[in-house]
């Protein structure tokens, strides 16, 4: 493998991993937020505190939502091997905004 290429995938590989790791982030706190949703449901805490917490886990999943959503619409939707070209990424970009707008 050339240099620039072993670079190359090397840089991929780096952010693959900084992105899986913001996911599982996202997923522990969401983990965090049904706990205390558990928590406060046997707790018997009154229905606007249970409301609130729901509200706050509902839209942390919207979120982690549109994080996968964006990486698969910028990885998957080119084609493999090559890099999208500036109106592709634009358009791209451009989905997600509208896919933030309706699901977070």
């Amino acid at each position: 493998m050339s240099n620039s290429l072993s670079a190359a995938v090397s840089a991929a590989s780096a952010e693959v991993s900084v992105n899986k790791r913001k996911l599982l982030n996202r997923v522990r706190r969401l983990r965090g937020q049904i706990d205390a949703i558990e928590r406060a449901l046997d707790t018997e805490e009154p229905c606007g505190e249970v409301m609130r917490r729901l509200t706050a886990a509902k839209g942390a999943m919207n979120g982690l939502m549109v994080s996968v959503l964006g990486g698969h619409i910028r990885e998957h939707m080119i084609d493999e091997g090559r890099s999208p070209s500036a109106y592709e990424q634009q358009a791209a970009d451009d989905l997600v905004a509208v896919l933030k707008t309706y699901i977070a």
